[in-house]
């Protein structure tokens, strides 16, 4: 492949790359994923590393890198599947809006404490009614006498929410006369009173796990806001040019795994006197696949790239989004075809990339969603 890295970028990401291999190994993601079990010990290793203040500014604890560094970051940690990925991406892309957002007091008193490890972050936007179309949010929050929020609804799909010490962003209504500008964004630790919170049983998402949350007049203080009250979709909407560029890297670093772990099958397995490799059919779809990781990748980084210049990239942070997603789907599925029955097997690991490759085509924004958003900037829409 040729290289389009400096020779730093490149570095770091095999940096990254070797860790996934000798301190993280595809056996303990399997094993997250056939347990369900948070990766907790994984988490504290990449805590330990400093990772996980990688966007912050070093005044603050973090390393001071780039949103190119931390894509690149997010294409390592996605190699052995984006459910893993996701536990650490979650959290730092979630962190992130403390940063931009929060309060002076806010930063003092989560930003150290998440950057050592000791807290998480999640985000919740998502409701039974509330998908695609974030404006119609239920979930009610409004002040009590003293100033302090009560809220009652509930959330759905927010991942990484059960984890333990998670603070959750969550997106709420707190003004029913306005759709549009009604929203806000709550900071609610996962232990708070009257929050309960139950991990779905669902085909993918195993390790890190998705939720669905309900709120009987949970109360949190005045100053868990987060920005100025209506600001929730401002929050939301920068919070989610970020999330589809990393996501979009680790979606490309799982893919590249399916072709080479397709790869590595088809120069092992002998049929009919021959490696399965010499069918043409087989070096086609291998040669296609990969064409289309080189390709995600490349739209990955361009969106990594404008993000890292302060750039506006809905549009380009979505057409990375909606072709790696795409684009692992696809190389998962042709790989449970090169496997043959091998691919039924979690050793095998491909029916666990197809499993997931499915949920990445959804979360962070539906493809059909990606490509509206695509038009739009095509003025193509108005929606």
């Amino acid at each position: 492949m040729p290289n389009f890295l400096n020779e730093d970028q490149q570095a770091w990401l095999d940096v990254v790359n070797d860790f996934m291999d000798n301190e993280i190994t595809v056996e303990y993601v399997r094993h997250c994923d056939e347990n369900r079990e948070y990766p907790y010990e994984a988490y504290e290793k990449i805590a330990k590393q400093g990772w996980l203040g990688i966007l912050f500014p070093e005044e603050m604890g973090g390393s001071g890198g780039t949103i190119f560094d931390y894509s690149l970051m997010a294409e390592g940690l996605g190699k052995f599947g984006f459910d893993f990925a996701c536990s650490v991406l979650v959290p730092t892309f979630t962190a992130m809006n403390i940063l931009k957002f929060g309060t002076k007091e806010q930063q003092e008193r989560y930003v150290k404490p998440f950057i050592d490890g000791d807290i998480r972050f999640s985000v919740s936007i998502s409701e039974p009614d509330a998908g695609s179309d974030a404006f119609n949010t239920k979930t009610r929050a409004r002040r009590d006498e003293n100033g302090d929020w009560i809220i009652t609804g509930s959330k759905l799909w927010c991942s990484g929410a059960a984890a333990d010490n998670t603070v959750i962003a969550m997106l709420v209504r707190t003004d029913t006369s306005d759709k549009h500008n009604g929203l806000s964004v709550l900071l609610i630790p996962n232990d708070t009173p009257g929050l309960v919170i139950n991990k779905l049983p669902t085909l993918s998402r195993h390790a890190t796990g998705t939720t669905e949350i309900f709120l009987d007049n949970v109360k949190v203080p005045a100053d868990a806001i987060l920005g100025e009250e209506g600001q929730g979709h401002k929050v939301i909407t920068d919070h989610l040019e970020l999330e589809r560029c990393a996501v979009a890297c680790a979606y490309t670093g799982n893919a590249q795994e399916a072709v080479d772990n397709a790869n590595r099958y088809a120069h092992q397995r002998t049929q009919f006197g021959k490696p399965i490799r010499e069918f043409q059919v087989l070096k086609h779809m291998l040669a296609e696949n990969q064409t289309r990781v080189d390709a995600a990748r490349l739209l990955c980084y361009r969106a990594a790239a404008i993000k890292a210049e302060g750039i506006p990239a809905a549009r380009e942070t979505s057409m990375a989004k909606l072709y790696a997603s795409e684009t692992l789907k696809q190389c998962a599925l042709d790989g449970m075809q090169i496997l043959g029955g091998y691919a039924n097997l979690p050793e095998g690991d491909m029916e666990r990339y197809l499993r997931e490759s499915i949920q990445c085509t959804i979360g962070g924004g539906t493809s059909q969603i990606q490509r509206t958003i695509i038009a739009k900037s095509m003025r193509l829409t108005n929606v």
